[in-house]
């Protein structure tokens, strides 16, 4: 396994559309995450052994932030031309990955814990794989 360093994330373009939601990276390119994102309340555990990307807008929602938490395969010098940044996590450790997002490295899963309102925006995780992708909306408790 290589190593890869933390990376602090850049601003991003971000669209929010009916059928999903499309990030435009500093280097020009556009990657969409398909669905209407289901919405969980504070807290999305991920199924083990998935990608996780977490996506934080600004108050507007046409910019945000993101970051893949703990991947090991993406090059340190795709990610800065991208503008995503990335954060490894120890396992069963947590750490504060933006104001008012925590993500949690439970063994095999990750969980992403969130206030929207400390954050200021919405608070979206993707996770995904070979076989399919799943996005989630962290809102506050009802």
């Amino acid at each position: 396994m290589s190593f890869r360093s933390d990376i602090a994330p850049e601003l991003i373009d971000i669209s929010l559309e009916p059928e999903g939601v499309e990030v435009t990276y500093a280097d020009g390119r556009s990657v969409f995450y398909h669905g209407v994102p289901t919405k969980a309340e504070e807290t999305v555990t991920t199924a083990p052994g998935k990608d996780v990307h977490v996506l934080v807008t600004d108050p507007s929602e046409e910019e945000g932030v993101m970051l893949y938490v703990n991947d090991r395969a993406t090059d340190d010098d795709i990610l800065r031309s991208t503008g995503v940044g990335r954060v490894i996590i120890d396992r069963d450790e947590t750490e504060s990955i933006f104001p008012g997002v925590e993500a949690t490295n439970a063994g095999y899963r990750t969980e992403i814990t969130a206030d929207p309102e400390t954050a200021r925006g919405r608070v979206f995780v993707f996770a995904e794989d070979e076989l399919g992708e799943e996005s989630y909306e962290i809102v506050g408790a009802e």
